[in-house]
């Protein structure tokens, strides 16, 4: 291959490339709860969590659900977590742009993950009069998480908002 034109060829490439947003991105239908994915300005700083479980309600619980709740309570749980780890970086949940869920199978469902007391969670955080902000998710069943008892387990990554 001329080596001129390959070079023509890449330049032209790097010039229809798109360039970054000048502000945060989060496209999507208006009718669905979350967003199809996030689009960044050049050089934003990012938070990203690590999995985030539920806390502990009762240790002398007889049985998962008078330890930790269902996987409503614990996406509220672990999401109330979350809001405190974002508020110790000067965050908040409508600087959240991305979830990454993992929830478990719940005997009570037939063994199944029970994805929609996650989304009731998600919706009392996300999508609504006090937080408009959808965020990009995606939300997988899991066969287990380390701690059995754990039905749900969160990682958020927030944007840290753009200086004015």
């Amino acid at each position: 291959m001329n080596t001129r034109f390959l070079l023509s060829f890449l330049a032209l490439g790097a010039a229809l490339r798109a360039a970054p947003p000048g502000a945060i991105s989060l496209p999507g239908e208006a009718k669905s709860p979350i967003a199809s994915g996030v689009a960044l300005p050049a050089g934003l700083a990012l938070f990203w969590t690590s999995g985030t479980v539920p806390a502990l309600l009762n240790k002398e619980g007889k049985n998962v659900y008078e330890r930790y709740g269902d996987t409503h309570a614990q996406g509220v749980s672990v999401l109330n977590n979350i809001g405190q780890l974002l508020t110790a970086q000067g965050l908040t949940m409508k600087d959240v742009v991305y979830l990454r869920v993992y929830v478990a199978p719940d005997a009570a469902k037939e063994g199944k993950p029970d994805f929609a007391g996650w989304f009731k969670a998600y919706g009392e955080f996300f999508n609504n009069a006090n937080n408009p902000a959808k965020t990009a998710r995606a939300t997988v069943g899991v066969a287990a998480l380390v701690n059995p008892d754990w039905l749900i387990e969160i990682e958020a990554f927030a944007a840290y908002p753009l200086e004015k």
